[in-house]
């Protein structure tokens, strides 16, 4: 084993900068790459300014069409629970737990993601 390969088997998540607000799109989500204990990962962040959680993060990566364009998705809500549509085939993804609401075997990954001043901070 190398000291690579241990050092990453002993690897926690971590609270580390991801953006900036000036980065983020009000009421929409951006990409971006974050690393995580088993290599990088791409995550969409979605900005939700005035309510009572403003962040949110959840997999890029859309399991339907296998490509990577959950931020892109349309930011609402569905019988009370905040959403984002997938821009291709447009499951919705419930973006307080990444569960899809039309297929209850399907769940996109979530970490925990807040603000430190202007800085964008997530758990990976």
């Amino acid at each position: 084993m190398t000291i690579a390969n241990a050092a990453a088997k002993t690897m926690t998540q971590t609270w580390q900068t991801l953006c900036t607000r000036a980065d983020l799109v009000p009421f929409s989500g951006v990409a971006a790459w974050v690393e995580t204990p088993v290599g990088p990962a791409q995550v969409a962040v979605f900005y939700l300014p005035g309510q009572a959680q403003e962040l949110y993060a959840l997999d890029h990566h859309d399991p339907f069409s296998n490509a990577n364009v959950i931020a892109r998705g349309i930011v609402g809500d569905l019988k009370g629970q905040l959403v984002v549509a997938s821009p291709i085939y447009k499951q919705h993804f419930r973006l307080e737990d990444g569960q899809c609401l039309e297929d209850d075997s399907v769940q996109l990954r979530t970490w925990k993601v807040s603000f430190k001043g202007d800085e964008v901070w997530i758990e990976a």
